[in-house]
Formats: C-alpha cells, sequence, structure tokens
C-alpha cells in the first residue's frame, strides 16, 4: 500500500517551542495545529483520542439514575468511514512530527483501539506492544449484559518500519519493579479523588480523565529527560503535568478552549521533580569501556594483589600490564584477561571476570566490578 503523507499547508506559519519554554497548549483542530509544527521534532506521542463510543441514548443505573457517560459532540461521528478519515488524518499528521526514532503510544477501548491499530500498520508504523490497563475501580455494567469493562488497550508503536533506535528504558523499569521484567499489562486505578479536575458546578471536569500515574509510566518507559512530548488530545492535561513533572518538554493541543484552560492553570503549577531523580538509568552497554588494566594504571589495584572469588577458592596475580596470572588449581601457569583466567579457573568455556573477582578488604571482600563502577563515575564527572 502507498501511503500519501501530507505536509504542512505552504500559508501555515511554522511554530517552534522557544528554548526556555518547557510545556504549552496550542487551542485549536489537532491536524491544522500540527501542520505548522516543524517536522522530525517530536520524540515521544501519547493520544488519547476520541473513542466514538455510539452510545443509544442515556445510560442509566438500576436505580433509573443517569450515568454520567461520554455524550459530548467531540466523540461523535457519523460513520465508522468517518471516524477512520478522521484516525488517519491526526495519525499522518502525528508521524510527520515524529523523529526516526520517536515512537507512539494511542489508547482507546474496544470501540475504537482494533479500527486503529489497523490504520497505524497500513501507514507504515511498527506495533512494538499492545498494554492493558487494568483498571482497579472500573465502572460496573449496569445493565447487567456484559462483562464489566475493566480495561483499556494502549498500543505502542515505533515511526519506522522494524523498530529501531528508539528509546526503551528496560533496565530502569526492571529495576524499579524488584529486577522483574515489566509487563505489558499495568494495574492501576482510574482518576479519582483530588487528581480528578472539577469544573464550577463541582462535576468532573472532562469525562475521560486519564491518570497521572499512567502517563508517568508511559513517558518514563518510552522517553528521556529534555525529550519533547507531543498530545494532540490534551484534554485537561494530564500528560502535561506528568511531563513537566518528569523534566519533559511538552505541547497540548486542545480545540476546547475550556479544557485548554484548565490544563494551562494545572500544568503551571507543576513543579519539575530534581535532576538527580530523573538522570537516565546507565546500561552496561552504555557505560564507558573500562579494561581491566585501567584500574592498575590508576592505582585502584596494585600490580602484585591476589584476586580470588567469592569463596576464596581460586587465586589470581595482578600484573603490571592488566592481565592475571592464575595463581592456583589446574593451568596454574596460565596468564591472560580476568575473564579467560575466570573461565579457566572453573574449568568453564566462559566467564564474567569482573563479578566473579574480588580484592580483600580488611575482613571482607569487595568484587573488582565496585572499582570500575568507581572509574565510571570518574570519567562522567570529567565529561560533565
Amino acid at each position: 500500500m502507498r501511503v500519501s503523507r501530507r505536509g504542512a499547508p505552504r500559508r501555515a506559519p511554522r511554530q517552534s517551542p522557544a528554548p526556555s519554554e518547557t510545556a504549552r497548549i496550542l487551542v485549536g483542530d489537532c491536524v491544522a495545529a500540527m501542520a505548522a509544527l516543524p517536522p522530525a521534532s517530536v520524540d515521544l506521542v501519547f493520544a488519547d483520542p476520541p473513542y466514538n463510543l455510539q452510545l443509544q441514548g442515556d445510560l442509566k443505573r438500576p436505580d433509573d439514575s443517569r450515568v454520567d457517560a461520554v455524550d459530548d459532540d467531540w466523540d461523535k461521528f457519523e460513520s465508522f468511514a468517518a471516524y477512520d478519515d478522521f484516525t488517519r488524518a491526526w495519525l499522518l499528521a502525528c508521524r510527520r512530527l515524529m523523529k526516526p526514532s520517536a515512537t507512539l503510544w494511542v489508547i482507546g477501548s474496544y470501540h475504537n483501539i482494533f479500527r486503529v491499530g489497523a490504520i497505524l500498520q497500513d501507514l507504515g508504523f511498527w506495533i512494538l506492544n499492545d498494554v492493558v490497563w487494568r483498571k482497579t475501580n472500573p465502572m460496573p455494567n449496569f445493565r447487567g449484559r456484559r462483562f464489566t469493562n475493566a480495561h483499556e488497550t494502549m498500543i505502542w508503536a515505533a515511526r519506522e518500519p522494524g523498530g529501531k533506535g528508539y528509546t526503551f528504558n528496560y533496565e530502569a523499569l526492571k529495576a524499579g519493579n524488584e529486577d522483574v521484567q515489566a509487563r505489558s499489562d499495568w494495574t492501576l486505578p482510574l482518576c479519582t479523588g483530588e487528581e480528578r479536575l472539577k469544573g464550577a458546578d463541582g462535576k468532573k471536569l472532562h469525562p475521560t480523565q486519564k491518570p497521572e500515574a499512567l502517563l508517568a509510566r508511559v513517558i518514563l518507559a518510552s522517553s528521556r529527560p529534555g525529550d519533547l512530548v507531543l498530545d494532540p488530545f490534551s484534554g485537561t492535561g494530564t500528560t502535561g503535568a506528568a511531563a513537566k513533572r518528569l523534566g519533559r518538554r511538552f505541547i497540548g493541543i486542545e480545540r476546547d478552549a475550556a479544557y485548554a484552560a484548565a490544563a494551562e492553570a494545572r500544568i503551571a503549577v507543576v513543579d519539575p521533580l530534581p535532576e538527580a531523580t530523573l538522570a537516565p538509568f546507565m546500561t552496561a552497554r552504555e557505560a564507558p569501556r573500562v579494561p581491566f588494566a585501567a584500574l592498575v594504571e590508576r592505582g585502584l589495584i596494585a600490580p602484585g594483589t591476589r584476586l580470588v572469588d567469592a569463596k576464596r577458592r581460586h587465586k589470581a596475580l595482578v600484573r603490571a600490564d592488566g592481565a592475571v596470572a592464575l595463581a592456583n588449581g589446574p593451568g596454574s601457569s596460565m596468564v591472560g584477561s580476568i575473564h579467560r583466567v575466570g573461565a579457566a579457573a572453573q574449568g568453564l568455556e566462559a566467564c564474567n571476570g569482573w563479578t566473579f573477582w574480588h580484592v580483600e578488604t580488611g575482613s571482607s571482600l569487595m568484587p573488582i566490578d565496585a572499582l570500575r563502577a568507581k572509574v565510571r563515575a570518574q570519567l562522567e564527572t570529567a565529561g560533565s
């Protein structure tokens, strides 16, 4: 399928975020507003489009009271074809703004998410995950004719086929999940209580305000501090509030002036978290390469030091050139890297010498990897 890519109209003014500006809301139609923004400028998109709920009449509780459901005009489309045309238009506008390494999240329910997913693929996006948001406090099914609709689905997609070069903070998510891989089913409550924005009448200002915890997880998973986050359906500014708090820049688009004003007021009072709490989690691949010889050269380990394993069964002698010599056991005359000598000591084909070998520190042992961490910290400080 050949996809036509629509750029900005010639007369549309180009808009760029001011260098000191961290968050702003544009009021207007999302497709027109995006056409005025520079291409390939956005790092992450989160979209919460109309769900096209197709409600037929009022929804009532068993006591005949009316449920405050989504019946606003912005959620109504005359046909599925009209909804599909709308979806293609805003997705194409997003795709033009996304950097090649950017990703997009779109949330929906069974009413629309399958149509959105098919169009995403038609337009060349590469789906990475579908994430289920399981609500701890869902609205019950009042009519008792269906299962309680207790979840919504988010599609996470890369801009480019094959999905390479995008941000996924895997190690940080795993560390925060007690060293277990983060899963694609997220259990979080609906937006309630003080977080829910209310109008002058005391009623909820927006019918589908998302919990900030949901957006925080999205942003922490797939962006870095300083990245530009776009929300083309900004509503009351949940994405912008989470983005600002987490040290990201933000552009929101909202066609309802009342929602936009509420979002601006909400975001204005958000204080970003301290930089130290937002620093990217450095992975082993991203960390500066530090050879074992660097520890010797910097005086952290002296030539002649004896290395031992955690149970003190194997020993190795540190040489001045950064190699080590096996000091006991089979092949005790062997000289080589900390990895090869560690493997030979155990009779294995491979070994991570950084975690296998230790140095004596009084009555305890310290893995030489802790010394490597010191060198890396010195390198980071020198480079900052």
